[in-house]
């Protein structure tokens, strides 16, 4: 890949955007003077006191490097080695974390649950629990919830209450791996504690990374007694910051006045206009509900290729087949229809 493709905004992924402007602006004002290390400083404290008002509940707040870190240690605080954690079976925390919540929780093993459009549903839940309890078999601890999925679709308040009503009767925690929560909050238009803590969600990982924020996720815990030691899980872990307000302080700038759900709506709204041009295309099939920030789409392979000559950058292996478009906060319309007209062009050509 040259430089020009490098330069050029991309659908391969909402990770290959850079900073957005708000949490350029509260990076490069905690970048003035000295302030505490680990935590003990006012950005630090600013960006959870935002998230509690952004959830409207007295939860407790961390800021880690990454998803992979937040998914891995939030779960592995809900489990002991001996227990598993119930998820899809394409779920980012079985195919895309090279093993880390196995390796944090010291072995707790993963189970995984088939659904349709990347979404588990009580029944497979209860299914599972009760497919054996003797003492030869990890039992069940937790469920993994991806919000918004790993296919861009997106639980609806009524789909999670029902899932967490059924985690609750069966004596599981709640982890809700939320990468892309903000693009599911947009989608949904709803409070977010609607979707999360008042439907039985215990922690979640709220990602920053691909709505805006240069490194650093925050996990959430909504039940503060599973935050025990949590700080001691990090520290161990090495992702303690010592200059904290650097993950911090971008949070500050995404969470005020709204700015995260309004990059977040900016995707999704791209992603739709994706949606509408490719599905008027001959030969080209839309393979799940676009609701979030992708598109998934099945071209004719020749077509694909002929993509990325062009210059085009997507994947093909996430999901179940097909190429993945990602919008990000700040893709434009003309990266869009230039897209989809090279796609009709090729198409219109092809085969």
């Amino acid at each position: 890949m040259n430089a020009i493709e490098l330069n050029k905004r991309q659908f391969a992924s909402d990770n290959n955007s850079g900073i957005c402007p708000e949490a350029w602006e509260a990076l490069a004002e905690a970048n003035q003077g000295h302030a505490r290390g680990y935590g003990d400083d006012r950005w630090t404290e600013k960006a959870a006191d935002l998230i509690r008002e952004v959830f409207e509940t007295d939860c407790e707040v961390f800021f880690v490097f990454n998803g992979t870190a937040a998914n891995s240690l939030s779960l592995a605080s809900l489990c002991q080695s001996y227990h598993s954690i119930l998820c899809h079976e394409i779920a980012h925390v079985e195919t895309d974390e090279c093993g880390a919540p196995e390796f944090f929780s010291n072995g707790t093993k993963v189970l995984l649950l088939s659904g349709e459009n990347g979404k588990i549903d009580p029944a497979s839940i209860e299914r599972m629990v009760k497919r054996r309890t003797d003492i030869h078999y990890p039992k069940p601890r937790a469920v993994s919830l991806t919000q918004a999925t790993e296919v861009g679709t997106v639980y609806a308040p009524q789909e999670l209450n029902a899932l967490g009503e059924t985690a609750k009767k069966l004596g599981l925690r709640v982890h809700m791996d939320g990468a892309r929560f903000a693009n599911a909050v947009a989608s949904l238009d709803v409070s977010p504690s609607e979707i999360t803590w008042k439907a039985g969600v215990d922690v979640l990982c709220f990602g920053g990374t691909k709505n805006g924020t240069h490194v650093g996720d925050a996990v959430v815990f909504f039940d503060r007694q599973l935050a025990h030691e949590f700080d001691y899980r990090c520290k161990q872990a090495g992702q303690l910051a010592s200059k904290m307000r650097f993950l911090a302080a971008p949070w500050v700038g995404l969470l005020k006045d709204g700015v995260w759900l309004k990059h977040a709506g900016r995707a999704n709204a791209l992603a739709h206009l994706m949606n509408e041009g490719l599905k008027e295309i001959a030969n080209v099939k839309i393979l799940f509900p676009q609701q979030a920030n992708s598109v998934f789409a099945e071209f004719p392979e020749e077509v694909a290729e002929k993509l990325r000559e062009r210059g085009w950058f997507f994947y093909s292996f996430i999901g179940r087949g097909g190429c993945r478009l990602m919008c990000s906060w700040d893709t434009t319309e003309e990266d869009v229809n230039q897209f989809v007209s090279d796609v009709k062009e090729l198409c219109a050509t092809s085969g």
